[in-house]
């Protein structure tokens, strides 16, 4: 596969399409399923919670991470996360304006 050439396409192409990405993992969804249940920063549990390595969870923390969906504030030897709600909003309200898309004809195929 070749390079995806991302310069050629919006930033909002871009943007929806990290977000996407973001969201293309079950246990990224888990992840922020968790921390939107538990309301409050999670410091240890997603390992026991999600049942994957504490490797693993961590390489998924940093792709949300990047994304700033959530943020993360150390505590002693260990990073607490939690949902990052301004980013969350945004992220929201970019998709909802692309999946809120509607066709405008009915007879295509």
């Amino acid at each position: 596969m070749g390079t995806a050439k991302t310069e050629i396409f919006s930033d909002q192409h871009n943007q929806i399409a990290r977000f996407s990405k973001a969201l293309g993992h079950p246990a990224r969804v888990a992840i922020l399923e968790y921390l939107f249940k538990t309301n409050s920063c999670i410091c240890g549990d997603l390992v026991l919670e999600i049942g994957l390595a504490q490797a693993t969870i961590s390489q998924h923390l940093k792709e949300l991470k990047s994304l700033d969906l959530i943020q993360g504030t150390v505590e002693g030897t260990s990073v607490c996360y939690c949902i990052h709600a301004e980013n969350w909003a945004k992220m929201k309200q970019t998709l909802s304006e692309f999946l809120n898309q509607d066709l405008t004809h009915q007879n295509c195929c």
